[in-house]
């Protein structure tokens, strides 16, 4: 998801959206442990998509943009 999309979302679709990124990284750590993830870039492009996620959550608690 590009940084525009993320900021056209509300509040509650932006937690939801967290929520769902989050299962995603314990489902890609859980593969990765039993040896079943084919693409290992996933894991930090789910952790970078997290990290917008929650950067744009906090400009808003901020009032920034």
């Amino acid at each position: 998801m590009k940084v525009e999309e993320i900021r056209a979302l509300s509040n509650e679709e932006l937690k939801k959206q967290l929520e769902e990124t989050h299962q995603e990284l314990f489902n890609l750590r859980f593969r990765l442990a039993t040896k079943q993830l084919v693409n290992h870039r996933e894991i930090p492009r789910v952790k970078k998509e997290i990290a917008r996620l929650k950067t744009i959550m906090r400009e808003r608690e901020l009032g920034i943009r």
